[in-house]
């Protein structure tokens, strides 16, 4: 089993509190997040954007995967994640994720790309790991 650690550091109230978040690999070091940059857009990151950044990058390897099994390579894979925060029974709640890829795949088949795009999106381990509606618009480019 392989494990992965992430870490957050938070001091004081949920609207004038300031906190911090890193991650094992260091890629993360103590990167502010706090109430302005989860609910307004102030500088630093929040909770939502790195699920969505875990998620793209997820569902992006694991489309890699299904494309060679299927016998097709990627020049190119470009997806974005779009991570849906919303007021739900008294606190929030992720209902939905939206991923948009955009693929260059040299000879595949529109049947073949979005075949192994759904599976990529179910099979992912993000996916998984979610308790929300996933949608994907797949576009293969030329």
């Amino acid at each position: 089993m392989i494990k992965r650690k992430g870490s957050a550091v938070w001091s004081g109230g949920l609207k004038d509190g300031k906190g911090t978040v890193s991650t094992q690999s260091g890629v993360l070091n103590q990167a502010q997040y706090g109430f302005n940059t989860r609910f307004e857009n102030g500088a630093g990151t929040n909770p939502e954007e790195l699920l969505a950044a875990a998620h793209a990058g997820c569902f992006t390897m694991a489309l890699s995967a299904q494309l060679g099994e299927a016998g097709m390579t990627a020049q190119k894979l470009e997806t974005t994640a779009t991570v849906s925060l919303d007021k739900a029974d008294g606190g929030f709640a992720i209902p939905a994720v939206h991923l948009e890829l955009v693929a260059t795949i040299p000879g595949a088949s529109e049947e073949a790309f979005q075949e192994a795009a759904r599976k990529a999106k179910e099979g992912c381990p993000v996916s998984k790991l979610f308790n929300a509606n996933i949608t994907l618009d797949a576009k293969l480019q030329a």
